[in-house]
């Protein structure tokens, strides 16, 4: 069984995201898995923007490990600086997501 993890998070609703990130951060820490990986897609690209508490819980787990956001998604609703800003790296994410499956993540997506 794979041990790698694709944790997607594109719900535009607080509670799932915070749970999602919260599960992300402590999976990160505690090393509960080989390799996480972390993308923001879709409406929780607007959501962790405009909430302050999001914010900050994006930027901690920036800090333990590479996020990413849609690119296609910021540029077309003028997120990708702010979203930069949290220490998002600003990707096409169609690929990646793709490429991860093939190599064996699991997604998780909340």
């Amino acid at each position: 069984m794979s041990s790698k993890l694709l944790i997607i998070i594109a719900t535009g609703e607080k509670e799932k995201a915070q749970t999602g990130m919260m599960y992300a951060r402590n999976a990160i820490k505690n090393r509960w898995l080989d390799d996480i990986k972390i993308i923001f897609f879709g409406p929780s690209e607007r959501i962790v923007t405009k909430d302050k508490d999001l914010s900050r819980q994006v930027q901690e787990i920036a800090q333990l490990s590479e996020c990413v956001a849609c690119k296609y998604i910021a540029d077309n609703e003028g997120l990708s600086d702010h979203l930069a800003n949290l220490g998002l790296k600003i990707e096409y994410v169609g690929s990646i997501i793709s490429n991860l499956i093939k190599n064996e993540y699991v997604p998780m997506v909340w």
